[in-house]
């Protein structure tokens, strides 16, 4: 099939593949163009793996705890919030649960140890729930917190905070909001008394030490905030209908409703983690680069040794078309088999990073990849289909483009000038 649709060229192309033994050198080159090739498009598809996972990570830890989709009221509390609730679940039916929240900075004093958290002031439906919690005789965290015959309210803290109050599960730990009572003595700050009922380690720890949960009338009471509460959570089948949700809900709200995304509020971050992404593609892509200048190398020493060939060919009655498009044929070889190689070494090596990385560090007895400072349970490698597909088309688009100039050459020859001295 391929004989009939390219002709002779496609079998001259392989001959000249295959060196003859005066020819070894301008084999090894074509070799070397070929592992070039496959090298760098392996690099740029474990790379492009890696980048995806270690973005889809953070963005999995950001969306822990924080909710697709706010609705705040601006510069105030949002009082008619039933309404605004039944009104958001009716805009699309991307969205899954809208719950109340209300929210505000406040202390935390156990045992002369202070910490600085945000006080969040929960239902049932938190996602908070989702993850382990540690808790007191291993009961659910659900019931402890929203326990009405308990003593003291329930709180749930974060590993971090836990550490640094020193406190455990079924301490107590007094929150101070930023309220203040007038007395005949001065202001006293206001000071509540809670129990811790659980603890969280949030994957990363970045939200370990802000969040201390309540539940929502525990928080209204604190805060003197009855009746009302800070705002509104969306949780989203998925995060990639938020910036479509998001649209929808702003023409739902106005002002003085303020609809915000997790995109709005820690998009900087991610944008920069594609920016970084793109910046190794460009740079690794200069491999690939290096590899088809080989291919063009490889091409310009085959025309020189293959000109008594070339002016044989068209004297034969070959033309500039048939001449140029052997040699094209003959660097795209070597520019499919690189690629096709890379591809297959690529996804291979991306596929199997985590499993590659723990064997390195035990046989180099070396921590390579720490768990606790990534905040992941395992090294990320995520294979996209449309980078493999993008690296792909890239080193191809290259390959060709390095053949065109020794293609061209060849095609220029004068027949007649090869032959003059032979």
């Amino acid at each position: 099939m391929i004989n009939r649709f390219f002709g002779y060229e496609w079998f001259i192309s392989l001959r000249y593949l295959r060196a003859k033994r005066k020819q070894t050198f301008i084999s090894v080159i074509s070799f070397i163009s070929i592992a070039g090739v496959t090298l760098g498009v392996a690099a740029l598809i474990v790379v492009l793996a890696v980048m995806t996972g270690f973005h889809d990570g953070v963005r999995q830890q950001i969306l822990g705890n924080i909710p697709h989709i706010l609705i705040q009221k601006h510069g105030a509390n949002m009082e008619d919030y039933a309404r605004v609730e039944h009104q958001a679940v009716a805009v699309s039916r991307d969205i899954v649960q809208v719950s109340p929240f209300v929210s505000k900075e406040a202390m935390l004093l156990s045992k002369a140890n202070v910490a600085a958290v945000s006080v969040k002031g929960i239902d049932p439906r938190s996602k908070i729930f989702n993850q382990p919690l540690l808790t007191l005789d291993k009961k659910d965290g659900r019931d402890l917190l929203f326990a009405a015959e308990a003593p003291l309210p329930g709180v749930i803290i974060g590993l971090n905070t836990a550490a640094s109050l020193g406190v455990g599960v079924g301490d107590t730990v007094n929150i101070i909001p930023p309220l203040f009572t007038v007395t005949p003595f001065g202001v006293i700050p206001k000071m509540k008394p809670f129990r811790v009922v659980g603890i969280f380690r949030h994957r990363g720890g970045v939200m370990d030490a802000y969040f201390g949960y309540v539940s929502l009338t525990a928080a209204q009471e604190l805060l003197d905030s009855k009746g009302e509460v800070t705002g509104l959570e969306i949780e989203l089948v998925s995060f990639d209908h938020t910036r479509k949700v998001t649209e929808a809900l702003r023409e739902e709200f106005h002002y003085p409703y303020v609809v915000r995304s997790w995109e709005d509020i820690f998009g900087s971050f991610l944008a920069a983690l594609k920016l970084e992404k793109l910046g190794l593609f460009i740079v690794l892509t200069i491999i690939v680069l290096v590899a088809a200048f080989n291919i063009a190398t490889t091409l310009i020493m085959v025309v020189m040794e293959k000109h008594k060939d070339i002016a044989v060919l068209r004297s034969l009655g070959a033309t500039s078309r048939s001449i140029m498009k052997i040699f094209m044929l003959e660097g795209l070889i070597v520019g499919t088999l690189g690629t096709s190689l890379g591809a297959l070494l690529g996804v291979l090596l991306a596929s199997n990073a985590d499993p590659i990385i723990k064997w390195l560090e035990r046989l180099l007895g070396l921590r390579i990849f720490d768990q606790a400072v990534y905040g992941m349970e395992k090294f990320p490698s995520v294979v996209n289909a449309a980078d493999v597909t993008s690296v792909i088309a890239v080193a191809m688009t290259i390959s060709l483009l390095a053949t065109l100039y020794p293609a061209w050459r060849a095609a220029r020859m004068d027949p007649a000038e090869a032959l003059r001295y032979d």
